[in-house]
């Protein structure tokens, strides 16, 4: 179940795919599959070549992206996620969901 997240944010995350952009997107999440995960942000790119280069370099096996027809994308948990948050400069993101360690 996902929560948290305002309109215009996935209309923007939507775009910037389906324009060939690594985008990310970060939401509260409740999966009972991953108790100790309350996020989970999703990086995706229409352009399938380019996001498996991208998560090649986070070594993200591509069998991990999620095929959307539309909206390709890897879904980060955890300590993963965090890691490659800071990495990508994302400070609002791990601001505003209080993803530090």
């Amino acid at each position: 179940m996902a929560f948290g997240l305002k309109r215009r944010e996935l209309i923007s995350w939507k775009q910037k795919v389906a324009n060939g952009e690594i985008a990310f997107l970060t939401h509260y999440w409740l999966d009972p599959r991953f108790p100790d995960c309350k996020t989970v942000t999703k990086v995706g790119c229409a352009d399938i070549d380019k996001l498996m280069e991208w998560g090649n370099r986070y070594h993200l096996d591509p069998k991990w992206i999620h095929h959307d027809p539309n909206y390709p994308h890897f879904d980060l948990l955890g300590e993963k996620q965090k890691e490659i948050l800071r990495a990508e400069a994302q400070w609002d993101q791990l601001d505003r969901f209080h993803l530090y360690e």
